[in-house]
């Protein structure tokens, strides 16, 4: 099977960066709501009914609501980073179906998605910090460094590199006579 190009598995490969995308909006409508939801019910806190758990986070006592809501707004922060990293691999698949792997804005492309990698794991780090500042270290998330998220972010950080220097040279071959 072919890597580019219709009908090759980069054409398969963006029908699924398609559908993820579309469930991380809808995730990400969803959380909103909910966020919205939690801070309207936090004006009369016996609705929330005393404690809300999310995953292996336990919120419960006089700052139920807005906490509740912080720890949403950082899922909803975690899915906006997502939403650009999916956004920007739909866009370098189309121009690989295109078959133009090498296409300029591909470089700007890699560089927003390691960006939005690097930030969204120091954005685990300060999650990680503030849980522990509010929640007297009552929770399981860690704030360790992620050696391969960090290495993640360099291949990517490389492979713009390397779409830049591919640009480069195509722009020089399309100037040859």
């Amino acid at each position: 099977m072919r890597a580019l190009g219709p009908g090759s598995v980069s054409s398969f490969l963006k029908v699924i960066l398609d559908v993820v995308r579309f469930v991380l909006w809808v995730s990400a409508i969803g959380v909103s709501l909910a966020i919205l939801a939690v801070l309207l019910l936090s004006f009369k806190p016996e609705l929330l009914g005393g404690a809300i758990a999310f995953d292996r986070l336990h919120i419960a006592g006089r700052w139920l609501g807005p906490l509740a809501a912080a720890a949403l707004l950082g899922a909803d922060l975690y899915f906006a980073g997502a939403i650009i990293i999916v956004g920007r691999l739909r866009r370098i698949f189309q121009t690989l179906i295109a078959g133009d792997p090498f296409h300029p804005d591909n470089v700007r492309r890699l560089r927003v998605i390691g960006g939005a990698l690097a930030a969204l794991e120091i954005g685990r780090y300060v999650a990680a910090g503030l849980l522990r500042l509010f929640m007297h270290g009552a929770t399981r998330l860690t704030g360790g460094v992620s050696l391969t998220t960090w290495f993640a972010v360099l291949v990517i950080v490389v492979l713009a590199e390397v779409f830049r220097e591919g640009a480069r040279l195509r722009g020089e071959a399309e100037l040859t006579i």
